[in-house]
């Protein structure tokens, strides 16, 4: 079996608030200094882009692109990443008397079946030159069956399922259930996707799900938030012959050996609140103070942890996770039979913390070439490199945090309401007192 570490959900600069390097370039050569072996072709409903990526791309195998900037010659560990076509689609309709937002995933075969797609989305009237993420009136049902029309190959994934404003479960403009969404074509919808709010021990608690694939990805809109979230996924074909329906097969049969997973709480969804005035509630302080907020009176944003209790056909208490081995030495978190799962912060999140600077400072940039040029990639620094090698490169603290976040041992300030949470691995200021909350009972990595 070969794993293959996967991102396949993330943006063009062709999709509003997305930086201008998120171009197939600059994607391929992120990808390999993530460590990222197969990457979303993004935004191909954009014409603009659409015309970019067939003349960037070429065909590596069925339905699967290289970059042509890659030298074809190198050895398999040195080469670019793999592309297939994923994008997303956002709709927003009426469905048994509310309004409803809903973003999806779709995965195209190949460039015949995207431009047929296209082709079928222009008819029902959606402007694809608007946004790289283009917002149409199509139903997630009908959006489903249109695509399947075209081929029976594709995949439609509901994107970030909880997320309050644009997820099928999420609380502003989602659905109860896949069923209630997709009706039929519910028994065709074979995996979602997580979001940064929620980590598969969430949707382990949803009887629905059991039969589907929990996929992460990262959802970046700018190169150094891909890999945040991914999806390795355990292929029986080598890498050199990847084909679509490998990937494709891989999701409907769950052969995936893990998720890469944000620390939920870091999610900007994750608690209720208000961001205006300030407030953050957890599902127990929501379910006694109401979702109404108390400084100004107006409905909160219900946040993800609330949803799922909403949902839940099973207790926190009855999905006792474990520490699991994954392979490689990785030590993840894991129940029953499901798909296990590991939890990571971002090295240039460390790196930051670490240097007591911003994210995106040139101090942080520089420590994470040293380090990723040292070690291959950012996973093989954040699961793979012995502690001890990594503080002869990048120093003693930046290794101890790498540590620390090994083992869980951080604490984490919820985020809600579009603000994302706080991560800190050195959580106390001059007096000695902590600047988070402990995230509860949580599970290292090693």
């Amino acid at each position: 079996m070969t794993e293959l570490i996967a991102d396949l959900h993330l943006h063009s600069k062709y999709s509003r608030a997305v930086s201008p390097q998120m171009v197939i370039p600059g994607i391929a050569q992120w990808a390999k200094r993530k460590g990222i072996g197969l990457v979303a072709a993004p935004d191909w409903t954009h014409p603009l882009f659409l015309r970019e990526l067939k003349e960037e791309l070429r065909e590596a195998g069925e339905g699967v692109y290289v970059w042509k900037g890659d030298s074809a010659g190198l050895p398999a560990g040195r080469q670019g990443p793999k592309f297939i076509l994923v994008t997303e689609i956002a709709s927003i309709f009426s469905q048994n008397g509310k309004g409803r937002r809903i973003h999806t995933l779709v995965f195209s075969p190949d460039f015949a079946t995207a431009d047929k797609i296209c082709e079928k989305l222009r008819g029902r009237g959606a402007n694809l030159f608007s946004d790289g993420r283009p917002i149409t009136g199509i139903p997630v049902k009908d959006l489903a069956e249109m695509v399947f029309s075209v081929s029976a190959n594709c995949l439609v994934v509901p994107s970030h399922l909880w997320t309050p404003w644009f997820g099928t479960y999420g609380d502003k403009g989602g659905f109860d259930s896949l069923k209630e969404a997709y009706g039929d074509l519910a028994e065709n919808i074979y995996a979602i996707e997580t979001g940064h709010s929620s980590d598969p021990a969430m949707n382990w608690r949803i009887e629905e799900l059991d039969s589907r694939a929990i996929l992460s990805f990262s959802d970046a809109h700018s190169p150094a938030k891909m890999s945040r979230e991914a999806t390795v996924f355990n292929l029986k074909s080598k890498i050199e012959n990847l084909k679509f329906k490998d990937i494709a097969n891989a999701i409907k049969n769950q052969q995936i050996a893990y998720t890469i997973e944000f620390y939920p709480e870091e999610g900007k969804y994750h608690f209720t609140g208000h961001r205006k005035c300030g407030v953050s509630q957890s599902p127990a302080q929501t379910k006694k103070l109401g979702e109404t907020c108390p400084v100004c009176g107006r409905p909160l944003t219900v946040g993800v942890m609330h949803r799922v209790e909403e949902l839940a056909t099973r207790t926190a208490e009855e999905v006792k996770t474990k520490k699991v081995i994954i392979g490689n030495g990785v030590k993840g978190i894991g129940w029953g039979n499901r798909l296990p799962y590991v939890r990571l912060v971002p090295l240039m999140e460390i790196l930051a913390e670490s240097l007591g600077t911003g994210f995106s400072s040139k101090g942080v940039l520089d420590e994470y070439n040293k380090l990723t040029d040292a070690f291959s990639s950012e996973f093989n620094v954040l699961l793979q490199t012995p502690i001890a090698e990594i503080a002869k490169i990048g120093g003693e603290r930046t290794a101890e945090g790498i540590e620390k976040v090994r083992g869980g041992k951080i604490v984490v300030e919820p985020g809600y309401d579009g603000v994302f949470g706080t991560v800190k691995i050195w959580p106390f200021d001059s007096q000695g007192l902590s600047q988070g909350k402990p995230v509860k009972e949580q599970l290292g990595l090693f």
